[in-house]
């Protein structure tokens, strides 16, 4: 029982720094776009 304790220790752990070196690695910036829109302003 402690070894599957342990192995699920390990693994959450493995999990775990997997998720941060992805976060901190990974390119999740999206490309920039240019929008433009036309705005009507009534000013009447």
């Amino acid at each position: 029982m402690a070894r599957l304790f342990k192995l699920l220790v390990i693994l959450g752990i493995l999990g775990f720094a997997g998720l941060a070196g992805y976060a901190y690695l990974g390119d999740l910036s999206p490309t920039p776009q240019e929008i433009r829109q036309p705005v009507t302003l009534d000013a009447g």
